[in-house]
């Protein structure tokens, strides 16, 4: 049997998507799967079945090298393929493989415009990772598993509600307030606020100014307790972020919302190839869109449009 260090150091979203690989290697090889993250993201995949270990670090990948030396693995697949991800390679001296970053095509598009990228998702990009070993894309979309004892400190509403993942690492990546405000007073079902510690405030001066009962869990919540809430919604808004792809891993239907970033980036819900159940709300042809591959603080052009120009409309007509 062999035995494959898969390799994901952050963050929610990204270690999520590499669920289809881990699935892969571990059903069609029956390999013994370990994985190695950064510790504050290895509760993610603590329930994962696919996974025989987990390894996490706080910074470096030295923390862990003599006891992952001791495991004498067979192949490591790189899902991350940065310094970090290189130097691990380098001291433990095993067959490799990574996948394509795509970084010259990004700089291509955020800079002049000019879109180079394959039409393809990360999800089978990642794949390209396990080549060398025969492990092919299944195409069942992504996984997600909460621990049988994850409870809710909380009751929730009556269904159907809506869960909103109002979150993202970057401003730009976020409707402002006032367009959320908007948006959810127009929804005439339930909506649940979920996000973290970081969004407690922009959650407090949301949730005072919608009209109908709503509720706020904005950083009461664990990753896992935000993911039954999840689980128990009827539909799912959300920003480009670890809860959108966590929710498609839950096959919940998706408004994805995109402001300085793009789905072309391939970073958009994977479904494989089940049914689609994502519908993503951007505002095309705008000439100053993509500005970053990740995110910034605020519009470098000072307006804003790719959030303050997006159309509602998908989710109001949707949402009945």
């Amino acid at each position: 049997m062999k035995k494959i260090l898969v390799v994901r150091f952050s963050s929610i979203g990204d270690i999520v998507l590499t669920s289809p690989i881990v699935r892969g290697i571990k059903k069609q090889l029956q390999a013994e799967v370990h994985f190695l993250s950064k510790k504050k993201f290895t509760t993610l995949i603590s329930a994962n079945p696919y996974i025989d270990k987990i390894w996490g670090i706080e910074k470096e990948v030295k923390e862990v090298i003599p006891q992952l030396k001791a495991e004498k693995f067979d192949f490591i697949v790189d899902l991350h393929h940065n310094l970090r991800s290189f130097q691990l390679k380098r001291k433990l001296g095993l067959p490799s493989a990574s996948f394509p970053k795509l970084n010259l095509q990004k700089w291509l598009l955020t800079q002049f415009k000019i879109n180079k990228l394959p039409p393809v998702h990360i999800v089978d990009r990642y794949f390209q990772a396990t080549q060398a070993l025969g492990v092919k894309p299944d195409k069942e979309g992504l996984d997600f598993f909460i621990p049988a004892d994850t409870t809710l400190p909380f009751d929730l509403p009556p269904t159907p509600y809506v869960a909103f993942a109002i979150g993202g690492t970057y401003s730009t990546k976020r409707l402002p307030n006032h367009r959320i405000i908007e948006l959810c007073n127009q929804i005439n079902k339930p909506v649940l606020l979920l996000g973290g510690p970081e969004d407690q405030q922009n959650a407090s001066i949301i949730i005072k100014e919608l009209k109908d009962i709503h509720y706020d869990y904005c950083g009461q919540l664990t990753i896992h307790q935000s993911a039954l809430v999840l689980q128990q919604s009827s539909w799912v808004i959300s920003h480009d972020t670890g809860l959108m792809h966590i929710a498609s891993a839950l096959k919940k239907p998706i408004y994805s919302i995109w402001g300085n970033t793009i789905p072309d980036f391939g970073m958009y819900p994977y479904f494989g190839s089940q049914k689609n159940l994502n519908i993503s709300l951007e505002v095309k042809k705008l000439s100053c869109r993509p500005c970053s591959k990740l995110g910034k603080d605020q519009c470098p052009k000072g307006h804003f449009k790719c959030m303050e120009t997006i159309d509602f409309k998908p989710v109001i007509d949707s949402i009945i």
